[in-house]
This record gives C-alpha cells, structure tokens and sequence, in this order.
C-alpha cells in the first residue's frame, strides 16, 4: 500500500492543507525544498503566502502568542540561553526566562523536535511564541554573530598577565580563577553589553546579584532599566572578569574596591568606564559608570543655554579671574559643563590644573590630579600645590569644606580663574551655603561672578504628538496668562522603536545662570538670605529653573510633565 504523502509532512504544512490555505501536491513539493529556515521558508519564498499571514496563521491554529519583533527590545535577549547551532538550526531565539520556563520564539510551533531539544539542552520548560520569519531569521542572525571584532580591550591599557602577577602570594589560585574568568562566552557577553550601552547612550552599567535571580541595568536618559537575567551561577564569573580588566583584586571580595578600565573601539575613540564594587548580601554588586570624553567636545550650543544664558557663561569665562560655581544634584551634567568651559578654554598659552574625585574625563592639555583623602591628597592640598605651579585656570571637582572653599576664594582674589561645584538647588541658595560653611560674605561678594544651577531633562523623540494639558494645568505650572495665546502647544511622549517606547530620547540641560550684579553683591554684604537674592536676580530676568524648563516645553523640546518633575523642588 503506497504511503500518504500528507503523512510526511509538518503539523504546519498539515494544518494549512487541512484549512485550504495549501494544495496537498503544493505542499509536499514545498517541503521537499525546504532551505535553511526549513517548510516556512521555502513557503514564504514561493510567495504563496506572506511571513505576517504564516505567522497569524500558526498562532491561530496551534494556540501560541503571536509576538511582533518590531516592537520587541532585543537587549532584553537572555544571552547564551540557547546553543548557537540549534538556534540556527531550528530557527529560534530565546526571548525571556522566567523561573524554570523559557519564551522562544519560533514560526513554527509543530516543530516538536526543535522543542523537545531545547528543552533537553536547558532543562527548562519551554513556551513557544510564534514570531514572522523574516524578523525572526534577522534577529537571530544579527543576536548571534560575532562580537570580537566590534570591540576589544584595549591591550595598552590592560595587562591581564601583570593583574596576576602582582598579586604576589595569591598567584596559583588566581591563576586558576583566572582561567575560569577567560570563559569565552563570559568575555564575549561582557563585550557585547559594554558595546550595546555605549551604543545606547547608557551613562551606567549596574550588576545586581539577589538571592535567587541575577540582573543587569543600563542608566539611559537618566532612568534604569532592566537589559537582562543571565544565570545565577554565572555571577562570580563575570565580577571576576570585571575586575581583573579593571585591575582590582579579585580576590578581595569583603571591601568596596574602584578601579577604571579602557576600551578601544578604533584608533580614535577610546571609552573610559570607572568602576565600582560593593559587597551585598548576596554577592559583588558592581557599577560601571561610561566617561566618553567625546561629551566634552560637543560644543556649549549642544548642551541646552538659552541664548542669553550662554553669553553670559562665555562673558564669565573669558574673565582673567574670579569664581564660577556649577551647581545641582548628582547627576544633572555638572561635569560636562566644567569639562566643556574648560575645553574652550585649553588653548597653548593657558596653565589649566584640576583637582577631581576622581577625573572622569581625560583632556589631553589639562593638567589633572586625582585627590586622594587617604595619602593625604585632599582638595585643600592639592589647590596649595596649585598655586605653586604658575596656574591661569583652576577646576576643584567640588568646594567640599571650608578650607577648600578658602584657598579657592583666595585663587581666584589673586588673578586665577577658578571653577567647582557645590550640591545646591538654585543658584541663590549657593550663597547661602557657602556663608553657611563659614565664608565671610566679603568674600563672597568679591569672588564669585557667576553660579550656573542645572538639571537634565529628558527630550523628547522624534515620534512626539501635540498633547491637550487644560489651562488650568499650565498656569499651575508656571506659565504666564499671557503666554497662553495659541501660538504654541505642548507636545507629549508617543513611543517608538527609536526610542524603545519610552517617548524620549537623549537629554537637553535646564539651567539658571545668575551672574553676580553690583545690587546681588550688595544683597550679600548686607547678609540678606537666599529669597532676596532670588528676588533681585527676578527683576533682573534671570530665569529660575522653572521658567528655563518651561520656556522647553513652549519651544516643543520637551514635555511639560517631564519638566515638573524634574525642577520640582
């Protein structure tokens, strides 16, 4: 008796013959010229039905998810889950795990084979969600290929065999720790997430391990979000490759350690990351915050002032002497506004010293210091040895103390230019600090020439819609009557594949620059207070940090929501 050629087909090719989507005859021709993504590929290639249509078809035929790769985040991909040759094999891509069950995606879900074998290779249960071929195969291609040559350790700056050697009695077993922390997949997934952070925008990478679960953040716009679980067990594998290119011992895991770490990413660009180890509970939580250097050199007309505000900032800096103090939370881009000042200012005639805790971006031109409290090199010694070197401009990372905060009113009465940062909301209430660490306001008045308050909010993206926010709702906010004339409207958050559905993209600055008048100098050697100061600098149309955000919003650069939480105070 002849065989039934129906028999040998896949529950796929079955169903559409059984639901009259495929001829009988069609279908066994299709699948005896299966390529390399199997029956679906050859079937969508035929052009008798579209990757969308398969994929709704399966979806609907078999009970599964239907799952549209655009709108999927593919950093969010547990790496390593699935071996590379099954995935290529089977065409599948695992998308999530949760607990002993995994997400994969797959076209066709009757593929029992493919799934019985990934089950067997992971030991997990396996949940097929039914993705479009052509998305699938690309996803897979791109999340498999090689990251080695996108990317490498810049060997100048690391010597793995002098990290081993160093430490001394420690070397066998370090040696032998060492051996394990070289685990191609381990070196190749840290790669790939330093690679895709930088590529993001990321300003930091956290390692977080917890009692039952291992998670990895980037800090994106200013806010955390979860990239991936990797396995558990992998968490002492991939602190220990972090350290040792980080040149910290990684056999010392009782105390927080710091070290930095360099990667090429071509002959001319360099990324630094400065890294931070704690001890938790459960582990080594470690901190990788990204210095790209090119942040400094993108010019002050990139970083948000208004025009009048930017005059004002250049007027200050061109000065001979005097104190510029940049002020605001931790981070709101103080330090890439120093750095960019002080990038105008590097010319060859120009003696430029800073003192930070520590450098976070190298400018070659500059010479930096990286105090340290514990030999003995603190702000205070670091600004006397300063004066010692026949400076012009002097950058103290921050006015900690009031003996730093002496030395540099002194710098700057005695023809040096000096900028810091101190942790203050506004501008007016800077003044108020610094009487309150015991400068006198003489001082003060006679220093200082200009506070610069900032915040970073974020921008909106490209997919951005009017939005409808009533009257009421903007005038609470801070706008005028008479700025509401219809000649604008504010703009709202979409979501996009740009900007992974979060409405925004990238960050603009918020600023409030006062310089110091001859009526504000006098409001200080009267000891008037902060609101004084405040007031005077009203009438002198400084904008605070409301009016700067709002004057955002108008402009469409950013939403109103976004702009009363971030100057909120």
């Amino acid at each position: 008796m002849a065989a039934n050629p129906e028999s040998a087909l896949s529950g796929l090719a079955r169903a559409l013959v059984q639901y009259g989507r495929l001829g009988e005859a069609e279908a066994v021709v299709l699948a005896g010229n299966s390529n390399e993504l199997g029956f679906a590929g050859a079937l969508v290639q035929s052009g008798k039905i579209s990757a969308r249509e398969l994929a709704s078809f399966a979806a609907d035929t078999f009970g599964y998810p239907l799952l549209d790769l655009n709108y999927f985040d593919p950093t969010q991909l547990p790496p390593e889950a699935i071996d590379k040759k099954l995935a290529r094999t089977h065409q599948v891509l695992a998308l999530k795990k949760r607990g002993n069950r995994l997400s994969v995606a797959i076209t066709d879900p009757s593929n029992l084979r493919a799934i019985d074998e990934i089950r067997f290779q992971t030991g997990l249960a396996v949940d097929p969600v039914v993705c479009e071929l052509d998305k699938l195969a690309a996803l897979i291609s791109k999340t498999l290929e090689s990251v080695e040559d996108q990317i490498k350790v810049s060997n100048d700056e690391i010597d793995f065999d002098a990290e081993i050697t160093d430490l001394g009695a420690q070397q066998e077993q370090e040696a032998a720790v060492q051996a394990e922390v070289d685990d191609a997949p381990v070196v190749r997934f840290i790669q790939k997430l330093l690679l895709d952070a930088i590529n993001e925008g990321a300003s930091d990478i956290h390692f977080e391990p917890y009692e039952k679960y291992y998670r990895i953040r980037f800090r994106t716009d200013g806010v955390l979000r979860e990239i991936v679980q990797p396995p558990l067990v992998l968490k002492e594998k991939i602190a220990a490759r972090i350290k040792v290119i980080s040149r910290l011992d990684i056999s010392e895991k009782r105390i927080p350690q710091d070290g930095r770490m360099k990667l090429a990413l071509s002959k001319s660009r360099a990324i630094d990351f400065r890294v931070s180890t704690l001890p938790t509970l459960h582990g080594e939580k470690i901190v990788m915050r990204i210095l790209d250097p090119s942040s400094a050199m993108l010019g002050i007309d990139a970083l948000g002032y208004e025009p009048e505000q930017r005059a004002a900032l250049l007027t200050a800096i061109e000065r001979p002497y005097g104190m510029i103090l940049v002020t605001g939370p931790t981070g709101s881009g103080k330090t890439v506004s120093l750095y960019t000042c002080l990038n105008l200012l590097n010319k060859a005639g120009v003696n430029i010293s800073t003192a930070e805790d520590p450098a976070e971006i190298n400018l070659p031109g500059i010479n930096q210091v990286n105090v340290n409290d514990k030999a003995g090199l603190t702000f205070s010694a670091a600004l006397k040895s300063f004066l010692r070197q026949d400076p012009d401009i002097i950058m103290v990372g921050e006015i900690r103390d009031l003996d730093t905060a002496e030395i540099a009113i002194k710098a700057a009465q005695t023809g040096h230019l000096v900028l810091s940062t101190l942790h203050t909301n506004d501008a007016p209430t800077t003044l108020d600090r610094m009487r309150n660490m015991g400068i006198a306001a003489f001082n003060i008045a006679s220093s200082v020439i200009l506070i610069t308050a900032q915040r970073l909010a974020r921008r909106l993206c490209t997919c951005k819609r009017p939005m409808e926010i009533p009257v009421e709702a903007l005038l609470e906010a801070g706008f005028q009557e008479e700025e509401l004339d219809g000649s604008w409207q504010p703009m709202g958050p979409v979501g996009c594949d740009r900007c992974k559905g979060s409405g925004y993209k990238g960050r603009v600055g918020i600023y409030q620059v006062m310089p110091i008048s001859d009526e504000i100098a006098r409001i200080i050697m009267t000891n008037g207070n902060s609101i004084e100061i405040a007031r005077q600098a009203s009438l002198e149309g400084i904008k605070d940090l409301r009016k700067s955000g709002l004057l955002k919003v108008k402009q469409g650069v950013t939403s109103l929501a976004e702009i009363v939480a971030t100057t909120n105070e």
